[in-house]
Formats: C-alpha cells, sequence, structure tokens
C-alpha cells in the first residue's frame, strides 16, 4: 500500500513539474512574441539602430529562438535590462530568457535559481585606459579611479585582484554602459574595466580608438551565456539546443547561404537529423522538424553571427580566439545531434 501511494505521490509531482516546465513555451506561443532580456545598449552585442530595431551578437540569439519556436524571427520583444535589474526580469516573468553578457557562476546558478542553458561567449575582464597616462599593466593601478558597472562579477573580480595585488582603488560606481562610456570619457576615471569584449565595443565607438589601450592582462573567467529559470525545462532545452544548433551548423558546414539545398538531404546523417530530414528531434522539443532550419536562417550560423556582428572586419574588431571552434583550437563545442 506504501509502495503505491508513494508513486501516485511521483506522478503527481511529475505531472505538477511537467506543468509547470511547459508554461513559458506555452506563453510564449499564446502571446506571439518572445520577450528576451537584453543590456541596455552594447556595441556589435545588443543595441538599437536608428529606427529602433535591435541588432547584434546576443540578439541573434534571441531571433534565433523565436524563429525555431514561432516561426518568425522578428517576433521579439526586447528588454532592455540592467546589471541590477536583469536577473528581476528574469524571475518575475517580465523577460522569457536572457540574452546578454552574464556571467554563468555558481550562486547565480544554484542560489538566485536560474539555468545557464549554455555558453555563446568565452570571456574575460580586462581594464581599458587612456593611452596618455602611459600605464602598460594593470599591476600599475595602484590608486586608479575605475568605473565599474554595479550588481555584476565585475566588480566582485575587481576587489579580488587588488586585494590580492595589495593594491587601492577608488570605484566609480556606474549603472549602464553608456553611462560608464559618458564617466570614463569626461575624465571622470581612469580605467574602465568590465568584460574585454565590451571594451572593445565600448572603444569602437570612440571619436579616436586608438587613444585608448586595453591592457594585456585578463583577470578572470568569465563564460557569457543565455539563462532561462529553473523548474522550466522544456523551455530551458529549447534555448540550450537552438545555441547547439547555431554552434554544429558552424562545424557541420551549414549555413544561411547553403541551408535550403542541405536540407533537401546530405550524406551525413547528423546534418540531416540538425537539419529535420531524419529523425524525430523538433518532436522531441515540442517543435516542428524544422525548428533548427528556421533558427540558423534567422542569421546564419555561429560563425557567421559572430563575424557581421562583432568579428574581425567589424568596428569591434574581435578575433575568434576562445570562440573558435574546437576543430580549430578553441572551446566552441555542441553535443551530439542524435
Amino acid at each position: 500500500m506504501k509502495k503505491s501511494v508513494f508513486f501516485g505521490a511521483l506522478t503527481v509531482a511529475g505531472l505538477a513539474a511537467g506543468a509547470a516546465a511547459a508554461a513559458t513555451l506555452d506563453d510564449v506561443k499564446a502571446r506571439g512574441t518572445l520577450n528576451c532580456g537584453v543590456a541596455t545598449g552594447v556595441p556589435g552585442f545588443a543595441a538599437p539602430d536608428a529606427n529602433g530595431v535591435w541588432n547584434g551578437f546576443d540578439v541573434a540569439l534571441c531571433r534565433a529562438v523565436a524563429a525555431a519556436v514561432l516561426g518568425d524571427s522578428m517576433a521579439v520583444e526586447f528588454v532592455p535590462t540592467t546589471g541590477k535589474t536583469r536577473f528581476t526580469a528574469l524571475a518575475s516573468g517580465e523577460v522569457d530568457m536572457l540574452a546578454r553578457n552574464t556571467t554563468w557562476t555558481f550562486s547565480r546558478d544554484v542560489d538566485l535559481k536560474f539555468e545557464f542553458t549554455g555558453i555563446n561567449y568565452y570571456d574575460g575582464q580586462g581594464f581599458m585606459i587612456p593611452k596618455e597616462l602611459g600605464v602598460s599593466s594593470a599591476k600599475e593601478l595602484d590608486g586608479a579611479t575605475i568605473c565599474i558597472q554595479t550588481g555584476t562579477t565585475t566588480e566582485l573580480n575587481l576587489a579580488d585582484y587588488f586585494r590580492v595585488n595589495n593594491m587601492s582603488y577608488e570605484p566609480v560606481p556606474i549603472e549602464t554602459n553608456a553611462e560608464a562610456q559618458q564617466q570614463y570619457l569626461a575624465g571622470a576615471c581612469d580605467v574602465y574595466t568590465t568584460d574585454a569584449s565590451g571594451l572593445a565595443a565600448t572603444r569602437a565607438t570612440f571619436e579616436d580608438p586608438s587613444a585608448h589601450v586595453l591592457l594585456p592582462e585578463i583577470i578572470s573567467k568569465e563564460p557569457l551565456g543565455p539563462l532561462v529559470r529553473h523548474g522550466d525545462n522544456e523551455w530551458g532545452d529549447i534555448v540550450r539546443w537552438t545555441l547547439n544548433a547555431l554552434i554544429a551548423a558552424e562545424e557541420y558546414g551549414v549555413t544561411s547561404a547553403n541551408i535550403s539545398e542541405m536540407a533537401a538531404g546530405t550524406d551525413k546523417p547528423e546534418v540531416n537529423r540538425l537539419l529535420g530530414t531524419e529523425g524525430t528531434l523538433g518532436e522531441m522539443l515540442g517543435l516542428d522538424a524544422e525548428w533548427a532550419q528556421r533558427a540558423i536562417m534567422a542569421g546564419g550560423n555561429y560563425g557567421e553571427i559572430f563575424a557581421k556582428n562583432i568579428g574581425e572586419e567589424t568596428p569591434i574588431g574581435l578575433a575568434r580566439g576562445l570562440n573558435a571552434q574546437w576543430t580549430e583550437g578553441g572551446l566552441l563545442y555542441s553535443p551530439p545531434f542524435r
């Protein structure tokens, strides 16, 4: 008797969990738009253009998810969030996912009850200073005033680095990247510190980028990636595997230019499973067979998205580095589509 009651309780709990897990997917479909939390404006990563249309490396992931789920990459409502407001926006349900420069850490994953669904940019914290200061190393920054975004891992890393190196600094707290840029250029701080990619993006907008130097030290690991709420497993799977589809597509040579041809069928089973011409992967996600095709067509594969928004041929000018495919010496690696 006890055994049957126990299993009955498990069944009820399982049904309840299943209902909760399906909630975000159902909400997004019913609403007809994806609410995606992004940064308040980081050039190349997430920023509105002159017409108010959001573009960028992080924005492209939001559009890929919308394309996979809703069939329309433009069916996204972008919600700008700061370091302080982003987690409240996600926890409260104001946004369905965050796709902004957010570092995967233990406490954010476990204590804040979020689920990071992958890493879309491997980064590290750096320092930018005016060239005229003549500083060549972060070890020379004792006593500096430093612009720092509050509510970030950057703030904590900075304190750790200066303590370990027996140096002092005066923090100049700011809320957004735009405010940091304004304060830094106005001379309110000697140094701006954030993720190295963010520094490169910010410097690219300056009237004379060459007048500013990124110091060689990278003082932390900053694995940046999308996140969703805990207990939303079905939705988490969709965001995770949409990112993986973009990464895998680059590895397998699937691009926005050749995807229509490859979707007709190839001699590569994993490509066929990715594009839905073999197997039932879409059905397993609660989507149709062509979900990944739409995600890739939205802005291209991972490499295309990188090159277009932040790559070496853009004003941001970032090399692939750690964000190269594993086959090219980088860390980018999708689990198998099988």
